[in-house]
């Protein structure tokens, strides 16, 4: 079945809506949040959580799944990257929760997430260790089982866990932590386990002082001796050689799993902020005079011209690339070839977009009267969570040449 690159009706519907969000809530205030690092933002919590979550009032509905997601991603990634991810949402614990939970985990846990009313929810993936960052198989985080209580105790620290601080801490939020049962097992004991906010042991450390998506909260999670129900464990206990050609998997390989999801949305954010930083571009220097001559023969176009012809295809190609992933997800078709090819795509064009925009525009770019030169700063964030551009350019050549991890690493 061939792949349209045309959104629906109701797709272009949502898009227009998210880029009215973007520009009427999330850009106003965007600077603000970028200084005030790790300060709440209130106003944009509270629009979200009674405008936008699931479908209420203000979201328009779309029949394009996954694709409708990534638009928009892109469309609130233009307006702001960090306010995005502090959208109060469980969607990225909640993909976790898809990925490796079984169907009766699944309703259980998200239905209760979506229950809540009244207070926004976060949720969180706790993978990341100081010793274990693009190797998540090196997870030294244990997961012992107590038969006489029926539970699984935590010991270990996570850093860098997006959503980190709400999801912990708020009421109704919960931490899908990766954890080893048997560290000489390698990557067939990793488990995922759902830890709700406020339980005893999971301790918020702090939040992380970065470059860029200053307003997210980055948080360092502390986890002594944690305890959480049984049935907890997403998927099944047992420890046991994975076949990673089985998509049903529930083990590492399910776990793994998410990235297939959240790949496509990081790329889609990081085409976002490409865009805002393409797009004021052009307007910038049309301003100034300069308009880009696109039916000109390349070799009468002026180096400024050749640049932005070049970026704006590195940003299309970043686009098609996720919709095609999007697009396969919503067919139920395998897509981690696609996810990471997206991925690693618009972690280098987006990387390269904002600093050429800023390298185009000078002194000006790189001051602080403008946000190009945070969108510089938020870009880079995209070519290393969710899988480094080493990693994704990995996973693309393992599954081209159809080598194994111990062959090609």
């Amino acid at each position: 079945m061939p792949i349209s690159f045309e959104p629906s009706e109701g797709s272009l519907v949502a898009q227009a809506h998210y880029r009215k969000v973007a520009l009427e809530q999330m850009r106003p205030i965007s600077r603000r949040y970028d200084v005030e690092e790790h300060a709440l933002p209130r106003e944009w919590v509270d629009y979200w959580w009674k405008e936008g979550r699931w479908g209420a009032k203000g979201a328009p509905a779309s029949n394009d799944g996954f694709i409708t997601v990534c638009l928009q991603a892109e469309q609130l990634c233009w307006g702001d990257a960090g306010l995005y991810l502090r959208m109060p949402t469980p969607a990225l614990g909640g993909s976790a929760v898809g990925a490796a939970g079984t169907k009766e985990q699944q309703a259980k846990f998200m239905a209760g997430f979506r229950a809540l009313e009244g207070q926004p929810i976060w949720g969180a993936m706790a993978i990341t260790e100081p010793q274990a960052g693009s190797d998540a198989a090196a997870i030294e985080t244990t997961a012992e089982y107590d038969p006489a209580t029926e539970e699984w105790i935590l010991n270990g620290t996570k850093i860098f866990c997006t959503a980190g601080e709400g999801a912990s801490t708020v009421p109704g939020g919960f931490v899908v932590v990766w954890a080893t049962l048997d560290k000489s097992a390698g990557r067939a004991a990793i488990k995922s386990f759902v830890v709700p906010a406020g339980t005893k042991g999971m301790e918020l450390i702090g939040c992380e002082k970065k470059l860029g998506i200053r307003a997210s909260d980055t948080a360092t999670l502390r986890f002594e001796n944690c305890r959480v129900p049984k049935d907890n464990l997403l998927g099944r206990a047992e420890v046991k050689k994975q076949d990673p050609t089985r998509t049903g998997d529930k083990g590492f390989m399910g776990a793994m799993a998410t990235y297939d999801a959240s790949r496509p949305i990081v790329a889609a954010m990081a085409t976002g902020v490409g865009r805002a930083s393409l797009e004021f571009l052009i307007e910038e220097l049309a301003r100034q005079g300069i308009q880009i001559r696109y039916d000109a023969p390349p070799r009468e176009r002026t180096a400024i011209e050749k640049d932005v012809v070049e970026m704006e295809a590195d940003l299309q190609a970043a686009r098609l690339l996720t919709w095609r992933a999007a697009w396969m997800m919503n067919k139920g078709k395998p897509n981690n070839l696609e996810a990471s090819m997206a991925k690693a795509k618009a972690g280098l064009a987006v990387t390269k977009i904002t600093q050429k925009a800023v390298q185009i525009l000078g002194p000006i770019g790189y001051s602080k009267k403008l946000l190009v030169e945070k969108w510089m700063r938020d870009a880079k964030i995209n070519d290393i969570y969710e899988g480094t551009q080493q990693i994704n350019q990995l996973i693309v050549a393992r599954r081209i040449l159809d080598y194994s991890s111990a062959v090609l690493r």
